[in-house]
Formats: C-alpha cells, structure tokens, sequence
C-alpha cells in the first residue's frame, strides 16, 4: 500500500471544504426553523383577518363583545404578516418583530379563548398559540446561533 503525504495547502483546502459543507449542513436547519415560522405567521395572520371579519359580523349583529377582539385580531394580523414577511427573509430585526409577533398572538389567542364555544374565535385562538410557539422557537434557535 502506498501512502501519500499531503502537504498542509492541501489539508487547509479539504479542511476548508468539509468545514463549508458542515456550515451549510446548520445554515439548513437554520433556514428551515426561519421558513416554518414564517409559514406559522402567515398562517396565524390569515386566521386572525377572517376572525376579524367574523367578529365585526357579529359586532353588527348587536353583539359588543366582540369589538375587542375585533381590535385585537386586526393587530394581531398586521404583526404576523409582518413577522411573516421579515422572517421570510432572514431579516436583521427577525428577533425585534418575533418576540412581537409572540407576544401579540398570546394576547390575541387569550382574547378568542373568551369567546370558546364559537368554532371561528376557538380556530383563531389555535392558530396563535401555534405561531406564538413558533415565534419563540424561532428565538431560541436564533439566540443558540
């Protein structure tokens, strides 16, 4: 068997290499948790649209309960589409607008939970608790990084 010394350009290059491919072996599982976050978001900000939607039906139906939560789902979607949007991208102030989006969907999902024998509010309240943990998720991830 024949062994062949390599000299130390050639053990920095595949050092280099392998080191990129482990890099881009974490950057993967970095942008996935970015991309299920920003889907969780999206998510949440659709459902919090349509229960806006649903509690002004209601609101104008006599029911002024709802205006609250009519309030509070229109916020709550301008945060996650937002969140949404940053995150998406990996934006700088992914973590700002994360940690706003989390809390936003805790106080949103608090407010729905009132309301829980109507099907609409009890979706809605679901759809923010799931990307209220996405969001920290997401922050932890970032802050291990």
């Amino acid at each position: 068997m024949r062994y062949v010394a390599l000299s130390p350009l050639v053990l920095t290059a595949i050092t280099i290499c392998f080191g990129s491919v482990l890099a881009a072996d974490s950057d993967q599982g970095h942008r996935a948790g970015f991309e299920a976050c920003a889907k969780a978001c999206s998510d949440c900000q659709r459902s919090c649209d349509s229960c806006a939607f649903h509690c002004a039906t209601l609101l104008s139906d006599g029911k002024k309960a709802h205006l609250t939560s009519l309030r509070t789902c229109q916020d709550c979607a301008a945060f996650c589409s937002t969140a949404a949007s940053v995150v998406s991208r990996q934006g700088p102030f992914a973590d700002i607008i994360c940690k706003a989006c989390a809390d936003a969907c805790n106080r949103c999902g608090a407010e729905c939970e009132k309301f829980h024998d109507d099907p609409h509010m009890k979706a809605c309240a679901e759809e923010c608790r799931k990307c209220e943990k996405a969001c920290r998720a997401m922050l932890d991830q970032a802050s291990s990084k």
